[in-house]
C-alpha cells in the first residue's frame, strides 16, 4: 500500500504563487506515475498535472503555463509549483499515485492523498 501526504495548500491572492508537496511511503515511488488532481465545489474531480515514471509531464490546457509538475525520486516526493494563479484555480488539491502506467482520468489512479485546499482570492 502506497500512502501519500499533500502539504503546501492555503490561501494567496490572485496572481500568487503556490508550491504543493506530496511525500509517498510505503511502496518503490519510482515505479509510480502520480498525478495532482483538483475537485472545486460542485464540480468533477480534473487532473491538472501528471508525470510518468520517465519524467514526461502532461497539464490540463487550463493550467498550461503556469504550473509546473516535478518529481524527486529521492526524497519519493512529488510537487506541483503554481504561478499565476487564479480564484479559478480554487479547489482541493489530491495528490494520486498509478502503479507504472500513466494514468489518463482520475478514476484511474489507485493511490490518494487526503487532499489540501488551496484558495485563490480575487
Amino acid at each position: 500500500q502506497v500512502q501519500l501526504v499533500e502539504s503546501g495548500g492555503g490561501l494567496v491572492q490572485a496572481g500568487g504563487s503556490l508550491r504543493l508537496s506530496c511525500a509517498a511511503s510505503g511502496g518503490t515511488f519510482s515505479n509510480y506515475a502520480m498525478g495532482w488532481v483538483r475537485q472545486a465545489p460542485g464540480k468533477e474531480r480534473e487532473v491538472v498535472a501528471s508525470i510518468t515514471i520517465t519524467e514526461r509531464t502532461k497539464y490540463e490546457d487550463s493550467v498550461k503555463g503556469r504550473f509546473t509538475i516535478s518529481r524527486d525520486n529521492t526524497k519519493s516526493t512529488v510537487y506541483l509549483q503554481m504561478n499565476s494563479l487564479k480564484p479559478e484555480d480554487t479547489a482541493v488539491y489530491y495528490c494520486a499515485a498509478r502503479y507504472y502506467y500513466i494514468a489518463g482520468a482520475a478514476y484511474e489512479y489507485e493511490y490518494w492523498g487526503q487532499g489540501t485546499q488551496v484558495t485563490v482570492s480575487s
